[in-house]
């Protein structure tokens, strides 16, 4: 995981660089070159991209992102602290709504292989993997918030700001999880265990629950620590939809004004996320599955 990082942040770091124009670009130009040469010299962007790399890191090993281009007077770490917990909210809302959605969708499905439930199951999950969220999100404001005022359009100030915002990002992963639960079990159907499972007399439904879901979830496990990593760091179309002060908007606001510390620390905020999640899951599926081995 370590060399991992250092990788990451180095590749973040430099590609950010050669993106055209600068973080000083949109604002008024100074009044002498000398002035221009201080801001740079101010944020150590007059030095050898390593050299500035290496300052980096090792403000990163003391756990200072740097200070934010953009959003003067404040530190990287400091917005990320801001931020992060809201897209965590968020996050942990839609992971729940896309498991609590997708699961029992799945193994609908699956109980159902071939029958009306099996395809309308299936075209619900399809349906919700292809519509993206950017088309998902207008069509709830406008139908429940707008025309049936049910729920409040934008920002998050009660617990039901939640619920729009949580299907808009949560109904891609359900079709998802769903779509992987089925097929991960139907996978199983004619295993060995199975088949003994039915000769000692256990219904379908009853194999289904108590043998055939639990090697049949794992696909959902192995997805669960990406799509858990990407819905904490919060969906950058949904926040500026419903305009959440979450972490999406700044990497949308960094992203637009060139903020090479904000972009860098929010992809370094991103990979751990992701790799810590990936670890916990490699730890679940011994549990899930005895036969799994680390020796």
């Amino acid at each position: 995981m370590i060399p991992l990082l250092l990788g990451i942040s180095f590749l973040a770091f430099m590609l950010v660089r050669l993106a055209p124009g600068g973080p000083f670009d949109r604002e008024r130009r100074p009044a002498s070159p000398e002035i221009e040469r201080r801001i740079l010299e101010k944020y150590h962007l007059d030095e050898p991209l390593l050299k500035q790399y290496a300052r980096y890191l090792g403000g990163v090993l003391k756990g200072d992102l740097g200070p934010s281009l953009k959003y003067r007077n404040h530190s990287v770490s400091d917005i990320v602290i801001q931020g992060l917990p809201v897209s965590m909210m968020l996050g942990t809302c839609a992971f729940l709504f896309a498991l609590g959605l997708g699961l029992p969708a799945g193994f609908y499905a699956a109980a159902r292989q071939g029958g009306f439930g099996d395809y309308a199951s299936s075209l619900v999950a399809l349906c919700g993997v292809c519509v993206p969220a950017f088309v998902v999100g207008p069509f709830l404001v406008m139908e429940f918030a707008i025309r049936r005022k049910l729920f409040p359009v934008a920002l998050l100030e009660s617990p039901m700001h939640l619920i729009l915002p949580t299907v808009t990002l949560g109904l891609y992963f359900a079709g998802r999880v769903a779509r992987l639960l089925r097929e991960g079990m139907l996978g199983l159907r004619d295993a060995e265990f199975v088949v003994a499972a039915r000769a000692k007399g256990m219904t379908d439904v009853a194999v289904l629950r108590r043998h055939v879901f639990r090697i049949g979830v794992l696909p959902v496990v192995s997805y669960s620590g990406p799509m858990l990593a990407d819905l904490l760091t919060g969906s950058f179309v949904v926040e500026n939809l419903f305009q959440i002060p979450g972490i999406g908007v700044f990497m949308v606001n960094s992203s637009l004004s060139r903020d090479y510390t904000m972009i860098v620390g929010l992809v370094l905020v991103y990979a751990v996320l992701l790799l810590m999640l990936n670890l916990f899951v490699d730890l679940a599926y011994r549990w899930l599955d005895p036969r799994v081995s680390y020796d």
